[in-house]
């Protein structure tokens, strides 16, 4: 695929990502999206490898999308999963 395909392609993963996982931040943005839609093609495509021991070529056809659409929610649950567990109240518990 060319880079703008690669755009468009993991703009579309990284949104659909993003609406599947949801959370407080889910309006992350379009570069965001994109980043985690064509980061998310290719974890997505590793795990693929790993998973059947063949290789996927990535062209616009629907398995492929399916493919970067998994990977772009695992990696986008996982860097959600590690945000959050940053994220704590310093302030104590009230008491009743």
């Amino acid at each position: 695929m060319g880079f703008f395909s690669w755009i468009v392609f993991g703009a579309i993963a990284g949104w659909l990502a993003n609406v599947v996982v949801g959370g407080q931040d889910r309006r992350s943005g379009c570069l965001f999206s994109i980043l985690i839609g064509v980061l998310g093609a290719a974890l997505g495509g590793f795990i693929y490898r790993l998973a059947t021991g063949t290789e996927r070529s990535f062209e616009f056809d629907f398995p492929s999308f399916g493919v970067a659409i998994l990977g772009s929610i695992v990696l986008l649950a996982l860097l959600r999963l590690v945000r959050g567990s940053g994220r704590r109240d310093p302030r104590p518990p009230r008491h009743r």
